[in-house]
């Protein structure tokens, strides 16, 4: 008679050490290559100490790693079960009688946990870390353009009374309410060009910009320097936010409320809509890498070509990380709702996960 409690225990921790390791590895090789590119930033823009740019990729980490979890549980089911499978410890368990369903149960519930540990705990720790970080990188590097932005930095437009206003930020921090490395040309009513200004960072307050160490630049006269500088605006924190804020530096508790004060604003909420559903749905996203990883990895031994069945497990995981991606950016530009931006692809992948191992095992 098998104990079935301990056995689930004993097969809960190796799925649970092998997602570990795997996730460690995906941590590692993430750090190494984003310190890389600090450096680069560091030694061009800047002098600062090799610890800060530990410190500051290390508040970088979290977030990236956040994206990294589902591979972890895709190729830490692979190996969990391939090692079960070598030992013959699941033959002898369907030797005993155990379904396929018996033994993966305590995978999916170690997938599910950790799901609900990512974003009840992780994604804030991870939220407040990537604002800090974003904080840091905007008054540091103000040179330089954001890793978060396009290469031509963050643009805005403004109108006022006295004409447009067009802002150019090099990078963005707290939401897009802090811009470093602006450059601010202003306009008249006639579109006649007026002044540029220059400034080291710039803060949006209630109804106008307060610029610091600001250059002000106008036509036949000589370039003046203002410590603080003020540009009035019509835009709210809201509409800025919504324009320039980051989806991954907002935590899956603060995201409601952020909604809501978007949507009173009378803006557009989709990707933190989609980002919010697509957070909701995380635990049985990773479930699913369970399921999808079983169905290449339980009969790999007992029929050979190991390394070829793990290779289409990997290329199945990114295929569907693509699909999942590809979901997203349809429900952030409005083409499916958020929930069926979010939703569709968990069940399309335990759909398939399903009928595979059905398959398999029933024929």
């Amino acid at each position: 008679m098998i104990n079935t409690r301990i056995l689930a225990r004993y097969i809960a921790r190796k799925f649970a050490l092998s997602i570990a390791a795997a996730f460690l590895v995906c941590v590692v090789l993430i750090f190494l290559v984003d310190f890389l590119e600090i450096l680069r930033q560091a030694g061009k823009y800047g002098n600062e100490s090799i610890w800060f740019v530990v410190l500051l990729t290390l508040l970088r980490l979290p977030a990236f790693a956040e994206i990294a979890l589902v591979f972890a549980v895709l190729f830490g089911t692979i190996v969990a079960l391939l090692r079960l499978s070598r030992t013959s410890e699941l033959t002898v368990m369907r030797a005993a009688g155990m379904s396929v369903w018996q033994f993966l149960a305590p995978g999916l519930m170690v997938a599910l946990a950790l799901g609900l540990f990512a974003v009840t705990v992780y994604n804030p720790l991870a939220a407040a870390a990537r604002a800090k970080s974003e904080q840091l990188y905007t008054q540091i590097f103000k040179r330089s353009r954001s890793l978060l932005k396009t290469k031509a930095g963050a643009w805005l437009r403004q109108d006022s009374v006295d004409g447009q206003w067009i802002l150019n930020a090099r990078s963005t921090a707290q939401q897009g309410l802090t811009l470093g490395g602006l450059m601010a040309l202003q306009y008249d009513t006639s579109h006649h060009f007026v002044e540029r200004i220059d400034a080291r960072t710039a803060t949006l307050r209630d109804g106008y910009w307060q610029l610091s160490d600001a250059w002000v630049s106008r036509p036949g006269a000589r370039a003046q320097f203002y410590k603080s500088y003020l540009i009035a605006t019509h835009l709210t924190k809201e509409q800025v936010i919504n324009a320039l804020g980051t989806v991954t530096s907002i935590s899956f508790w603060r995201l409601p409320k952020h909604i809501e004060r978007i949507e009173r604003a009378g803006l557009s909420a989709k990707r933190f809509r989609v980002q919010y559903q697509k957070l909701l749905a995380q635990p049985l996203m990773l479930a699913v890498m369970v399921l999808l990883g079983s169905t290449v990895s339980l009969r790999a031994f007992r029929f050979g070509r190991i390394q070829a069945m793990v290779m289409v497990g990997l290329v199945a995981g990114f295929g569907y990380f693509i699909l999942v991606e590809l979901s997203r950016q349809l429900g952030v530009s409005g083409i499916t709702p958020p929930v069926v931006a979010a939703w569709v692809p968990v069940a399309m992948g335990c759909f398939m996960s399903l009928t595979a191992l059905l398959y398999q095992e029933d024929g």
